[in-house]
């Protein structure tokens, strides 16, 4: 019977003797709580200020989101809207890299558009050299004719190296070369320009005449506000500019778009 009685007791000497434990731990850590948040504090914002961002270009490259952000950017290589028919090797996000002249150039393209309710879509920048070899073997492959009837109905493609539409290099990957178009500013529809953005065939020239004058009009504006601001065409490419002084007119780059 005693021994009964003695043990709820002894539990509750127990209870009692933790909760003032607990207490005196707890109060013993109060004045250091504040401490150890400010040197949290200090700690994150010396991380914030020496990292990195997420994916850093190399010196004289960026994003054109960045700098000229009316552009509207479709990104085509990193999808499967493209005449390879899947995403291409070194596109891994939705985004354009250019060399900062180039983009810089582009934004004031851009700014001089938008007074006339109009702007651009930008298809293409900066290319790696690995996405031309990506180019290069898909245009080897015989068998693989899935893009054709978009992309090159009435052209061979066992003539796209002979006829110059693939290259074992591009001045994409020098980083000042762009394919673009023109888009109403009111809900981003792109202006009719004649053919679809990297359509093989001479229909797709700057100087092909057999077009409804509204197209060879777009055609015309763009190339001329293009050269305006620096650019020069590509006699074969009606959507294809590249910066006349452009900073790096001998150096192919291979890292990602990402």
């Amino acid at each position: 019977m005693s021994h009964t009685l003695q043990e709820p007791a002894m539990n509750q000497r127990l209870v009692t003797l933790r909760r003032r434990l607990s207490w005196r731990v707890i109060a013993s850590l109060l004045p250091a709580i504040p401490r150890a948040r400010a040197l949290l504090a200090l700690w994150l914002a010396l991380l914030a200020g020496f990292s990195l961002p997420a994916h850093a270009l190399p010196e004289g490259f960026v994003y054109l989101s960045d700098v000229a952000p009316r552009v509207l950017i479709d990104a085509r290589y990193a999808g499967s809207d493209n005449f390879v028919g899947r995403p291409v090797d070194g596109y891994r996000a939705n985004t354009v890299i250019l060399t900062r002249p180039a983009a810089e150039a582009l934004a004031a393209v851009s700014e001089e558009l938008a007074a006339f309710g109009l702007g651009l879509k930008v298809f293409d920048g900066y290319r790696p050299q690995r996405a031309v070899n990506h180019f290069v073997r898909w245009a080897a492959d015989p068998a693989d004719h899935s893009t054709k009837p978009r992309h090159y109905p009435n052209v061979d493609k066992a003539h796209l190296f002979r006829d110059g539409y693939i290259a074992e290099r591009s001045g994409h990957s020098r980083g000042s070369t762009v394919d673009v178009t023109l888009v109403d500013l009111k809900d981003g529809t792109e202006l009719p320009m004649g053919t679809p953005f990297d359509y093989f065939g001479p229909e797709s020239w700057p100087s092909y005449a057999n077009l409804p004058a509204e197209q060879r009009a777009f055609r015309a504006l763009l190339q001329q506000v293009m050269v305006r601001h620096g650019f020069r065409p590509l006699k074969e490419e009606w959507w294809h500019f590249t910066l006349e002084n452009e900073p790096y007119p001998d150096t192919y780059f291979d890292f990602p778009v990402e």
